[in-house]
């Protein structure tokens, strides 16, 4: 939902979502008025393709810096506002 949801204005690079970050105006950019497009990578067969190199590449690193203490999560489907509190939180503590 998070990936295939995403639109770009492709002149400024400024990304929206339509859930979670939607433009005031389906499908135009709020600054410009100019049309968003979706990459062409944003569809259901290219994201389970990430998923599965998610799993076989990152999740190994991800135990690992858990197991050593020091891996941080933030819970990403969170309100955009809450995920940046949690990361400045984490920034603050040194971690």
């Amino acid at each position: 939902r998070r990936i295939t949801g995403r639109l770009v204005h492709p002149a400024s690079g400024r990304s929206y979502h339509e859930e979670f970050n939607p433009p005031k105006k389906a499908m135009t950019d709020d600054v410009t008025g100019e049309a968003l497009v979706r990459r062409s990578d944003d569809n259901a067969t290219t994201l389970k393709k990430r998923l599965g190199a998610f799993h076989n590449d990152t999740m190994p690193v991800l135990q690992y810096y858990k197991e050593k203490g020091v891996l941080r999560t933030v819970e990403a489907a969170n309100p955009m506002s809450s995920v940046y509190e949690d990361i400045k939180r984490f920034i603050e503590k040194g971690y």
